[in-house]
């Protein structure tokens, strides 16, 4: 009852108003008075992005390319979200999903508006970094999280110098000995040394996934800082898993990391198979800046007729042979990563009379399919 004769009493007021303007006087210059309604400000905008799936693993989350967002703002009646497209697409609530559908890693900026009742507005930005893919999954991972040895579920080691230095006339003796290779502080260290030892006039480790983990076809990342000084070779690499039946080159190599420290800066990645190996010609470079005192990430895609090799997702090289067979494509079946530092040999080169020791240090290895 009390509400209706609210709504009576506001009916007739506004009634006899209408009046007092329609008879109010008879002069031409007797205007209606009008009143501005008071502009609305929202205030306090404040907004929050999540990226799908984004965790420790995948920080630049899960490859949907889906974000969900959220806004709030005090006098706001609607909001609006604004992409790399340029369209601004509305929402009363402020809450929106949208999807990225550029594949690979974007940087993208969301800007976010709120709008009140008298059509006044502010805004905000957020910056995001998001990855699209095709739905890859972490199947094989190593965080490096605890101390001591690197976890021998995960990794065994190659131990001596090999035939002729490994095939390649490198200098180290590889061991297993917490001296060459460690983990700690949710890092590997793989340290080369000067020392003698079994013969030969350095140390260093080659860890390697064989009999534990090996795939065919996803993607290695590898975050990593290199060893520096002259003579120094470290690697991040992959095997066929038919090595020890069919020999090299026919089970297949993936050189996805290179670095010579005699070269300094040069990162490179090649692709040894019975078409082209040893000095092979199927290999690409990039210059990065501080590989030996900056961490990068160290990757390749790979999948049934192509691998693209990338620093910091920054695609350096590509190989799709234009014709596949398995004297240019041994690479449709599993292959092992391989983690090591060499001294000197075929690219390693002359090694540094005041090279000591010097480590590559890794801070996590990640495969996804």
């Amino acid at each position: 009852m009390l509400q209706q004769f609210r709504n009576n009493k506001l009916t007739i007021i506004g009634i006899l108003f209408l009046m007092l303007i329609s008879c109010g006087g008879s002069s031409d210059n007797d205007d209606p008075i009008i009143i501005e309604p008071e502009e609305i400000i929202p205030t306090n905008l404040q907004v929050t992005i999540t990226i799908v799936g984004a965790d420790t693993n995948n920080p630049n989350g899960d490859g949907s390319g889906i974000i969900q967002c959220s806004a709030t703002a005090t006098n706001a009646v609607s909001y609006g979200y604004r992409f790399g497209n340029g369209n601004i697409i509305e929402s009363t609530s402020g809450n929106l999903e949208y999807t990225y559908t550029n594949k690979g890693v974007n940087n993208e900026i969301v800007y976010v508006f709120a709008f009140s009742s008298t059509g006044n507005t502010i805004s905000a930005s957020k910056a995001i970094v998001i990855f699209v893919g095709d739905q890859l999954q972490l199947v094989f991972s190593d965080e490096f999280n605890v101390d001591g040895s690197p976890d021998s579920t995960k990794w065994g080691y190659d131990i001596g110098r090999g035939d002729n230095g490994w095939g390649n006339g490198e200098e180290q003796y590889y061991t297993n000995r917490t001296e060459n290779v460690n983990v700690a502080d949710g890092y590997l260290t793989i340290t080369a040394k000067r020392e003698n030892y079994e013969g030969a006039e350095f140390t260093s480790a080659r860890m390697l996934t064989e009999g534990k983990f090996d795939f065919t076809y996803g993607k290695v990342e590898v975050r990593a800082k290199l060893p520096e000084g002259g003579g120094t070779w470290p690697a991040i690499w992959m095997l066929g898993s038919s090595i020890r039946t069919v020999g090299w080159p026919n089970c297949g190599e993936v050189d996805i990391m290179e670095h010579v420290g005699n070269n300094l800066g040069t990162v490179q990645s090649a692709i040894h198979s019975p078409s082209s190996y040893g000095n092979t010609s199927n290999v690409g470079s990039q210059v990065v800046e501080n590989v030996t005192t900056q961490f990068h990430v160290y990757a390749v895609e790979w999948t049934e007729n192509e691998m693209i090799f990338t620093v910091d997702d920054v695609e350096h090289y590509r190989y799709a042979p234009t014709t596949i067979n398995s004297s240019t494509w041994p690479f449709n079946a599993n292959q092992f990563i391989i983690l090591n530092v060499a001294m000197g040999g075929g690219l390693g080169g002359t090694i540094d009379s005041n090279f000591t020791e010097s480590s590559m240090i890794v801070d996590y290895v990640r495969v996804y399919q």
